[in-house]
C-alpha cells in the first residue's frame, strides 16, 4: 500500500501544534495548579505528559520540514528508464515547487501565481490517470499547440523539431533535440516498428502535453492525454545523488543540473 507522505507530514503537523499550543495556552496551567506548583522553580514543576515533551519537541521539526517541502524544494526518487538518457534508475533529484506558482500542501491548489511550465522543462506531475502517483517527463506542448509524431519524428505547430544524430548504442540510436531553448538528448530504439505511440493532438488550455526522453519506452500523454494545471508538482532541476540499490553505494558522480 502506498502511503500519502504529504497527507501523513500535514497530519503530523496539524496534530503536534495543536497539542503543543493547547497546553501552553490552557493545559500547563491546569496541570502546574492541580499540583499547587504555580510559583514553584521549573526544575519542581511536574513533569510534562509524554505526548506533551513529544509534541513540543517535533513540531517545529515537522512544521520547518512541512514549509521546505510544500512550497520550495522536494526530492524525489526515479523509479524508472523513461527519461533515458537525461536521468537513470536510481537519481535522486531535486524539484523547485515554486517555479509554476505556490500551491497548497496535498490539494495541489495553486495560491500565488509565479510562472509556468515551459517547452524543454523536466517536469514532476501527478498521474491523470489516479491524481495521486508522481510522473516526471518533459513537456512538449503547450496549451493551444498542435502536437503530431510519425516515423519517430516529432513536430510542434507543423513544425519538425530540430534533431542531430550522435551515436548509435544497439538497441538504441542516441539523438540530440532541440526544444526551445533547451537541448537535450532522446534515445530511439533501433529496429522498433513506427507505430507506436504516433498521433496527432491539440494541447487544450491549462494542459501540458508531456513524453519522456526515452521516446519508444515512456508511458506520457500519447497513451494517457495531457497533463491538466492542477496536479503540476514543480521542475525537476538538479540530480543530487545516484543509489541504484540497497546494495549498492551511493555514488555522487551523475551530481549537476537537469537540461
Amino acid at each position: 500500500m502506498d502511503i500519502d507522505f504529504p497527507l501523513v507530514l500535514v497530519v503530523l503537523t496539524l496534530v503536534t501544534g495543536v497539542i503543543w499550543l493547547a497546553d501552553k495556552l490552557v493545559l500547563k496551567k491546569r496541570r502546574l495548579a492541580a499540583a499547587g506548583a504555580e510559583d514553584a522553580p521549573a526544575e519542581e514543576a511536574p513533569a510534562e505528559p509524554w505526548l506533551v515533551d513529544i509534541s513540543r519537541s517535533f513540531f517545529p521539526v515537522l512544521a520547518v520540514v512541512l514549509v521546505l517541502r510544500s512550497f520550495l524544494v522536494e526530492p524525489f526518487q526515479i523509479p524508472s528508464g523513461s527519461m533515458l538518457p537525461t536521468l537513470e534508475v536510481g537519481d535522486f533529484i531535486l524539484v523547485n515547487k515554486y517555479a509554476y506558482g505556490l500551491r497548497l500542501p496535498v490539494a495541489g491548489t495553486k495560491v500565488v501565481e509565479i510562472g509556468d511550465p515551459e517547452r524543454g522543462d523536466v517536469m514532476v506531475f501527478r498521474y491523470p490517470e489516479d491524481g495521486s502517483t508522481n510522473y516526471i517527463k518533459r513537456v512538449i506542448g503547450l496549451p493551444g499547440d498542435h502536437i503530431r509524431y510519425r516515423n519517430k519524428q516529432l513536430f510542434i505547430n507543423n513544425e519538425p523539431v530540430a534533431r542531430d544524430f550522435v551515436a548509435r548504442l544497439p538497441p538504441m540510436e542516441r539523438w540530440r533535440e532541440q526544444l526551445g531553448p533547451v537541448e537535450h538528448d532522446v534515445y530511439l530504439t533501433m529496429g522498433r516498428v513506427s507505430g507506436t505511440g504516433e498521433g496527432e493532438w491539440v494541447v487544450p488550455e491549462g494542459h501540458y502535453f508531456v513524453m519522456g526522453d526515452n521516446r519508444d519506452n515512456s508511458n506520457d500523454s500519447r497513451f494517457w492525454g495531457t497533463v491538466p494545471d492542477d496536479l503540476v508538482v514543480g521542475k525537476a532541476f538538479a540530480i543530487w545523488m545516484h543509489w541504484q540499490s540497497l546494495t549498492s553505494l551511493p555514488s555522487f558522480d551523475r551530481v549537476g543540473s537537469i537540461e
